[in-house]
This record gives C-alpha cells, structure tokens and sequence, in this order.
C-alpha cells in the first residue's frame, strides 16, 4: 500500500514539475486561460488551411516574419480589420509576435474573439522558434526561404550592447550617433548637437547616416525608445556590412534611469525612486 501512495505521490510530483516547466517557458499562458493555443508541429501540418496574422509592428514584419502573413499590427482599430478579413477569408486565424515572453497573440486572440470570431488561435512560441524550425516558410528582409545561419543570435545582439554610461562615454569625433526613435517619442535628444534623428521607417536617411560612417570608418552608436527596435534593426546593419556599430542597452529609458533613477509606480511615495541596476557584465 505504501508503494501504492509512493507512486502516486511521484506521479503528482513530476505532473506539477512539467506544469511548472510548461509555465516558466509560457509565461503568459497561465494569464491567458481562455486563449487557445497552437504548436509549432501543428501550426506547419495545417499551414495551409489558416489564416496567419502577424501582430506586430510593420517594421518588425518586414524585417522577419512567416511567409505569407499578412501584417495587422495590433492597435485601435484591430477588432474591426480581422473581422473584415474574415469575410474575405474563411479560414482559422492564427496570431503570432515575437515569441514566449510577448503578449501581443494571446491579445489579438481575445480581440478578434470579441468581434465575434470563431476558431482563433495564437502560436505563443513566436517568430524565432518559427525561423529555426521552418525556414523555408519564413521571410527575411523580404527573401524566402531563409538560412538559419543568417538569424541573429541573442548572444550576438547582446555583444552589440553598451551601457548607457559606456554608451555616452564613446560619444565624440569618432562616432556617429543615430537616434532611430519614433517622432512622439523624441521629447528630447539626448545628445544634443551629436546626434542624428531618423525614425526606423526613413531609410533614405537611415541609408545616408550609415553610408556617411562606413565611409569616414566611424562607430556607428544607435539608440531607442527601451532598447528593443534595434534588435532588428541590427538586421539591416548586418545586410548593409556594418561592422562598427553598438547599442545603448535599454535605450533612452536605460539612459535616463542610469541618469536619475527610477521611478517606482504604486509605491505610494511619489518622490520615491529606485537606483538604476548596473549593466550585466
């Protein structure tokens, strides 16, 4: 008897351990109990008869996304544009962002299902998991299939960034810094007269900036909005043969919180603030 309730007692043990493994890489999954999901294994077997929606940014999709997507980036309006799709196409959708810990698909899910949508799924395990696995079914920089070799690795976006004090220190003769921040989130430079602004969808100017270093052979430093847009920007450094380039870790939220501390919410001490973690070494 005593085997008997052993047994069973490792068997809960390792169904909670799977559980709670299934959770830490969905973080999200267990917040969103009504959104039914879609594998990667499953998503290809049926590839042909879904729709796939892209929900992120414009800029994102064109940089990387699966082939045949069409790119609804998730805003005002986004209920009313999959529900019009729908009558064009009669198909499940599938939502899709940027992987595991993004939130953006389970949101769409919930979106479309209140336009009063059936079968809606979203495929959380995202863009990257989708590159590695199904290659031939992805776009990069508008090419398809892709080799996965060509896929940035966060270890190599991750070698690209600066702290923001790092960052700062390098501005000077030998760098040019790029500002790539949309225009309502430039409310100040933070380089004043150093510094060039062009938001992520002026390629002309993007062109000329990074021409202009490559041929006077200086660093190119670029930041954001929080340090999450050069990671695919880093995509078109990498096509256009820049080698000499960095990132401000964080971007302009990173340099102001490493310049006066931040600001905790909710804390109920409005002048309270919380010292800026220094940059992993």
């Amino acid at each position: 008897m005593s085997r008997l309730i052993l047994s069973l007692l490792m068997l809960g043990l390792g169904i909670v351990n799977v559980a709670q493994a299934a959770n830490e890489e969905y973080p999200y999954r267990v917040r969103y109990p009504d959104v039914t999901v879609i594998t990667t294994d499953d998503l290809n077997k049926r590839f042909n008869e879904v729709v796939v929606i892209d929900v992120r940014s414009k800029y994102e999709y064109d940089t990387l996304h699966v082939k045949d997507a069409i790119n609804i980036p998730l805003k005002s309006g986004f209920g009313d544009k999959v529900a019009a799709l729908r009558q064009k196409q009669n198909k499940p959708f599938v939502f899709y962002c940027n992987g595991k810990t993004c939130h953006k698909s389970y949101d769409a899910a919930l979106l479309a299902e209140k336009a009063r949508l059936d079968r809606v799924f979203a495929y959380d395990a995202g863009i990257f998991d989708w590159a590695k696995a199904q290659p031939e079914k992805t776009a990069l920089l508008g090419k398809s299939p892709i080799k996965t070799e060509d896929l940035i690795s966060g270890d190599a976006f991750h070698a690209r960034l600066l702290d923001p004090k790092t960052f700062s220190s390098k501005v000077g003769d030998k760098t040019i810094v790029l500002d790539v921040r949309d225009k309502r989130q430039r409310d100040t430079a933070l380089f004043p007269f150093k510094e060039q602004r062009a938001q992520l969808d002026e390629m002309k100017k993007i062109d000329e900036v990074v021409d202009d270093a490559k041929a006077k052979n200086k660093t190119l430093l670029v930041y954001d909005e929080a340090g999450k847009q050069v990671q695919w920007f880093q995509y078109y450094l990498e096509s256009k043969g820049i080698k000499d380039y960095y990132f401000m870790k964080g971007g302009a939220e990173g340099h102001f919180n490493a310049m006066y501390g931040k600001v905790v919410l909710g804390s109920g001490d409005k002048d309270k603030k919380e010292e800026a973690k220094p940059a992993a070494k």
